[in-house]
């Protein structure tokens, strides 16, 4: 039914189709499914530019159905719901990363069974490249979509992108059983095996306890008639209300919004702190009481709410947008130099300022220099729906990926820890509240610590060159006993 739709609507259908596989839903884990015929689809296309064709259309619906919540944010942030259409500039945008690697794959490969897994290949490699740069947006990244199962335990090998590697790999080999060679299948059936067997296998590592106060406040920061201190007010009342002796408190992102307030915070405490003059700084903070005794900046200032690219060079370009909607909207705020643990009372946190979560690299980088613990600090009133859910659970894998647990204390969005398993421990996901939570300090490396994203990378180049290898037997059948594809041909 679907080859009787217009190319363009028929991959369109297969990109919502995999969305509609993907965070927050529970069968996320299929992802494989619809990526498997979305890879088919696309491998047949007569020419290497129908084929790119195809694939912008598929990952330009993925896109907006994965991130559909998007407009709603946009629209806060230019405080003009009908803003929310420019979301759909990044909808095409990612389709357009995809169609260029796609593209790619098409002229360096022409069977289409070498095509499939250059593209799954090629896809994995895409998503390692959108964690880098000004504009990174790793947010669709397909690996997460093992969290509902113990496969995602695997995160601490080789991190999010190791289960990319394992549902694009899986795709490529349901295409590759589909079109006769059952090899691949095979092999992938036996990877599920493992991966499944090593999560379950997995224990909570042990490790001194450390009480902490979380907040979850529930303050609109878009609407113009909130006072400026009210999150900082609703995070002290909250405080002196709720906190038991011995307990480190966290508050969230921006919650003090003047750093002249730093005196009155309570000792003993982990701030996210703002300042909007110049430079624009957006850090979390170790207060002692005392003085300020570490501090750390946001690592990855969020594109068109943080960062505009351009406009410190040429504001004219948002001068309309500036205009229409009465806000400035720079300057913008640079990225940490470098995140280092913040001491407190002798234990070395790992802070790290909402959309940080989202990079594998930053509580990474934490863990190496000896964080015993990650504290998110989050203003999820960014978010609407899928959005919040997505944020929350991104994070927990960053859990897994470290072996430490992840303490978040937010506006609007779930506070509460989780484990080194990456399992929510105690959280609170709607009203005003405080979360007396009770993470474990924890040491050591993981191999994904170690190493980082090598193993996934390496992995996802040998799909590719296992689609070379299939494309030289498509090209001289004569010397190998290896059976094509599906027949057709480019």
């Amino acid at each position: 039914m679907l080859t009787r739709l217009p190319p363009p609507l028929t991959a369109a259908l297969l990109g919502a189709l995999l969305a509609a596989c993907g965070l927050p839903l529970e069968w996320s884990f299929l992802a494989y499914v619809p990526l498997a015929l979305l890879l088919m689809y696309a491998a047949q296309a007569p020419t290497s530019r129908a084929l790119a064709g195809r694939v912008f259309w598929s990952g330009a619906a993925y896109s907006a159905v994965h991130l559909w919540w998007l407009t709603a944010f946009l629209g806060k942030l230019f405080q003009f719901p009908p803003a929310g259409v420019l979301a759909f500039a990044l909808f095409a945008l990612e389709g357009a990363f995809l169609a260029a690697m796609a593209w790619l794959a098409a002229r360096l490969v022409r069977s289409p069974e070498a095509r499939v897994w250059a593209l799954a290949g090629g896809w994995v490699g895409l998503e390692w490249l959108r964690f880098l740069g000004p504009l990174a947006f790793p947010w669709p990244t397909l690996g997460y979509t093992l969290l509902p199962t113990p496969a995602i335990q695997i995160a601490d090998l080789g991190g999010v992108l190791l289960g990319s590697v394992v549902v694009a790999a899986t795709a490529a080999a349901l295409v590759s059983f589909w079109w006769g060679r059952r090899a691949p299948l095979v092999l992938m059936s036996g990877v599920w095996i493992a991966a499944l067997a090593y999560g379950v296998t997995r224990v909570p590592g042990q490790g001194p306890v450390q009480p902490m106060l979380v907040l979850r406040t529930d303050v609109n920061l878009f609407n113009r008639l909130v006072p400026e201190d009210a999150l900082y007010q609703a995070s002290a009342r909250l405080t002196a209300q709720a906190r038991r002796p011995g307990e480190i408190v966290a508050w969230s992102e921006s919650a003090v919004r003047d750093p002249s307030l730093l005196p009155t915070l309570p000792a003993n405490g982990l701030y996210g702190v703002s300042s909007y003059g110049v430079p624009r700084r957006n850090t979390v903070v170790a207060w002692n009481g005392a003085e300020v005794i570490g501090q750390t900046d946001k690592a990855r200032p969020v594109p068109f709410g943080e960062y505009f690219p351009l406009y410190d060079t040429w504001p004219g370009l948002y001068r309309g947008i500036e205009a229409g909607t009465g806000l400035v909207l720079g300057p913008n705020l640079p990225p940490a130099e470098r995140v280092t643990p913040l001491p407190l009372n002798g234990v070395r946190y790992g802070a790290y300022v909402c959309y940080d979560s989202v990079f594998p690299w930053v509580s990474r980088q934490l863990a190496r220099q000896g964080a015993e613990l990650l504290v998110n600090v989050s203003n999820d009133g960014w978010y609407d729906g899928w959005g919040v859910q997505q944020h929350f659970m991104m994070g927990r894998v960053r859990a897994i990926e470290t072996r430490r647990w992840v303490v978040r204390s937010v506006n609007r969005g779930i506070a509460g820890s989780v484990d080194d398993l990456g399992r929510p421990r105690q959280t609170l996901s709607r009203g005003e509240g405080v979360v007396h939570v009770q993470p474990r300090r924890l040491e050591g490396q993981t191999l994904y610590t170690r190493l980082g994203d090598l193993p996934a990378l390496l992995l996802a180049a040998l799909m590719v060159g296992y689609g070379f290898w299939l494309d030289r037997a498509y090209r001289n059948p004569s010397t190998t006993s290896s059976r094509s594809s599906s027949g057709s041909s480019t």
